[in-house]
């Protein structure tokens, strides 16, 4: 483990008082990426806290469906460590979908948040701006998923399969 990773387990692991999980990998460059998986979605926050404090960014979120379970979402967290990279997930429970606001640590966590409000109905407590970014007002929220899963949409399903499947959950197949 490198020596900012091996910085970021221990102070991690002090801190949430658990075990976290990681592995990671380096390739013939030299670069390595780092994964791990917090076993409670609160603890993002102290973790990017802990990871700005060391010079880390954020470099973007990304929520999506777990294919075994229906019901069951992950936020992946992609943290940039001096040219490393380290990638955290979380579970999103079924009930409550919450999970705490990293805005106050990184700005441009903002319209990831927001975005994954409105497509999966996450709760994201603390934000300070949880308006829509592009589904109107009026539409019910996560109305998307209902026709056709966002992480389908996004897993280069072809516009023939989009529309059939959407007309087939509309009951207008034909």
């Amino acid at each position: 483990m490198t020596p900012m990773f091996q910085s970021v387990a221990a102070s991690l692991g002090n801190s949430l008082r658990q075990p976290v999980d990681w592995s990671q990998s380096t390739n013939g460059k030299g670069v390595t990426v780092a994964w791990c998986r917090l076993s409670d979605a609160a603890q993002i926050l102290p973790m990017a806290r802990l990871i700005k404090v060391l010079g880390g960014r954020l470099s973007t979120i990304t929520a999506y469906q777990i294919k075994q379970q229906p019901d069951g979402l992950e936020i992946a967290y992609h943290f940039d460590l001096d040219g490393d990279t380290l990638t955290a997930t979380v579970t999103v429970a079924a009930a409550p979908r919450t999970i705490p606001s990293l805005t106050g640590v990184f700005r441009n966590a903002d319209w990831n948040e927001r975005e994954f409000m409105e497509l999966y109905q996450i709760e994201v407590t603390g934000h300070p701006n949880p308006r829509r970014l592009f589904i109107d007002e009026n539409i019910d929220p996560a109305v998307l998923q209902r026709f056709i899963p966002y992480s389908d949409l996004v897993n280069a399903a072809s516009t023939k399969a989009l529309w059939e499947k959407i007309m087939i959950t509309k009951g207008d197949a034909q």
